[in-house]
């Protein structure tokens, strides 16, 4: 475990929190940080794909890709 510094109107935002879902405090900041990551990953991903949309080349050469892909769809997993 280590020891940071927030701001007290997050730690008070925090601790309230944590007594309106009878939760640990350290669990909910977790789950934050968990999800602010994830959101970075979006926002990143999403950037990328912005960035493709405007290179028509590396949009085609990603469609193209994303078809040879395609064919595993249907390679019979899940079936009875």
């Amino acid at each position: 475990m280590s020891t940071i510094r927030i701001p007290a109107g997050a730690q008070a935002t925090l601790r309230q929190m944590a007594a309106e879902s009878a939760r640990p405090m350290q669990d909910i900041a977790a789950e934050a940080i968990e999800a602010y990551r994830r959101q970075q990953i979006l926002e990143r991903t999403n950037a990328v794909y912005a960035t493709m949309r405007g290179a028509p080349d590396v949009r085609a050469e990603e469609l193209e890709e994303r078809a040879v892909w395609d064919v595993t769809l249907n390679d019979g997993l899940g079936q009875a």
